[in-house]
C-alpha cells in the first residue's frame, strides 16, 4: 500500500495538533540497556530532551508533550503558523542560524553570526518567505529533531547508516478529547513499559516535569508561609492558617508556568484563574498558550486513574471528581479506556469513537444523564 504523502496530512499554514513518534531501525535500542549487547546508551534520553527543549525555542511549535522510551519516541506537538508574521525578519534570521549555521563553534553550538551573515540571509526575500514556512513546520522540527540524534549516535558508534527505521508517523488530532486521550497515551508509555510505577517516576516525560516543577514551587510556597513559631502569637486552640501574600501567590504561580525543568513545555491549562504569570515570557517555548480545559491537578488525577485501569488491569477507587471531567469530554468511562489502549493504531482521530461495529458500539458515548451538548 502506498504511503499517504505528508502534505496530505500535515498543513503548515494551519494550527494543527499533531502525535508524532519515531522508531529506530529494526527497533534497535535508542536508550536504555540493550539486553543482547549489555551496552548502555540511557545517556541518549538527555541528548533527545535537551535538543528538543533547544528546538522549542527556535521554532513556532508548542510541544504539548513527550516521552522518550527505549526504541523509539513520542511527541506531541501544535504548529503555530500565527505567531510567525510577529517576528522580524532580523528574529527570524537567528532563529535559522541557530539551527543551520554557516559556522560552528568548538562545541558544535552555532557560532556568532556576523551582521554581514545575516544581511545576506535577508536579502533573499523568497528565501525569507519559505524559512517563515519552515520554522512552523512540525516535518522541519521533526528532522531537526532526528539527523542530529543519529549522527551522534553514529559517531558514537564509530557507523554509519540509518538510525531511524524511516519518517516519523504522524496523527492529526481535532478535538479537545483526541488531544486529552493523546496527551495520557504519550504521558503513560513507561508505565506501560513496565520502567516506571508511576508518573512521578516516569523519567524523559512531560508529567514527570510537570510534577517536578509543581513539588518545587510547593515546597517553596511552604517555606514562604510558615506559621509563626511564637508560641504567644496564636492561641492553642485556634487553627494556624497560612497567610499568602499576593506576591507569594504570583512567584508559586510562576514558577509552576515557567518552571526550570517544564517551563519548556506548553502550560497545561488553556484558563489559567490567575493570569498574571501567563503573560511573563522566557523565551523558552514558541507560546505561552495551554494545551487543556482542565488544571494540572485534574489532568494529574486523570493520568493516574487512567494508568491504574489499563496498567494494573484493576478497577480501584476512581476519584469522584474523574467522571466530571470525562462527562465534560462526552466520554464514558469504557470509552476513555479503550481509546487510549489503541491510541497507538490510529493514524487520525477526528472524535473519539470505539472500535467496533455499531452493533456492538454503546449507544452514545455520553454519559446516560445529562442534555447533550
Amino acid at each position: 500500500m502506498a504511503r499517504v504523502n505528508r502534505r496530505e496530512v500535515l498543513a503548515d499554514d494551519e494550527i494543527q495538533v499533531v502525535h508524532c513518534v519515531n522508531r529506530c531501525v529494526r527497533r534497535a535500542f535508542l536508550c536504555g540497556i540493550d539486553p543482547l549487547t549489555g551496552m548502555s546508551y540511557e545517556h541518549r534520553r538527555e541528548w533527545i530532551r535537551k535538543r528538543i527543549e533547544f528546538l522549542a525555542a527556535q521554532f513556532a511549535i508548542d510541544v504539548m508533550g513527550f516521552s522518550v522510551m527505549a526504541n523509539h519516541l513520542h511527541l506531541v506537538l501544535r504548529n503555530r503558523p500565527d505567531i510567525v508574521p510577529e517576528w522580524s525578519d532580523d528574529e527570524v534570521v537567528k532563529r535559522w542560524w541557530q539551527l543551520f549555521p554557516s559556522r560552528r563553534n568548538t562545541d558544535k553550538s552555532a557560532a556568532e553570526p556576523t551582521t554581514a551573515e545575516l544581511n545576506a540571509i535577508k536579502a533573499d526575500a523568497s528565501k525569507l518567505k519559505e524559512l517563515r514556512l519552515r520554522l512552523s513546520s512540525i516535518s522541519w522540527f521533526m528532522r531537526c529533531t532526528s539527523e542530529v540524534v543519529a549522527r551522534q549516535a553514529n559517531a558514537e558508534e564509530e557507523c554509519t547508516g540509518r538510525f531511524w527505521e524511516g519518517r516519523f508517523k504522524a496523527t492529526v488530532l481535532t478535538d479537545e478529547a483526541a488531544i486529552t486521550a493523546c496527551m495520557t497515551y504519550v504521558d503513560l508509555n513507561p508505565i506501560r513499559a513496565g520502567i516506571a510505577d508511576s508518573p512521578e517516576t516516569s523519567e524523559f516525560t512531560s508529567i514527570k516535569e510537570r510534577i517536578d516543577d509543581l513539588q518545587q514551587a510547593e515546597m517553596k510556597l511552604a517555606e514562604e508561609t510558615k506559621p509563626p513559631t511564637d508560641p504567644g502569637a496564636t492561641s492553642p486552640d485556634e487553627p494556624v492558617r497560612r497567610r499568602v501574600s499576593a506576591a507569594t501567590r504570583k512567584r508559586y504561580d510562576e514558577h509552576v508556568e515557567h518552571g526550570p525543568k517544564a517551563g519548556w513545555v506548553a502550560p497545561l491549562e488553556l484558563q489559567p484563574k490567575r493570569k498574571s504569570a501567563r503573560q511573563k515570557h522566557t523565551g523558552r517555548r514558541a507560546s505561552n498558550r495551554g494545551c487543556l480545559q482542565m488544571s494540572l491537578a485534574d489532568y494529574l488525577v486523570l493520568v493516574e486513574w487512567t494508568g491504574r485501569q489499563t496498567v494494573l488491569g484493576k478497577r480501584g477507587r476512581i476519584p469522584k471528581r474523574i467522571p466530571h471531567l470525562l462527562e465534560r469530554l462526552d466520554l464514558s468511562e469504557e470509552l476513555w479506556l479503550h481509546t487510549v489502549q489503541k491510541f497507538a493504531k490510529q493514524r487520525k482521530v477526528s472524535t473519539v469513537t470505539p472500535a467496533t461495529s455499531p452493533a456492538d458500539s454503546p449507544p452514545s458515548p455520553r454519559r446516560h444523564s445529562g442534555a447533550h451538548r
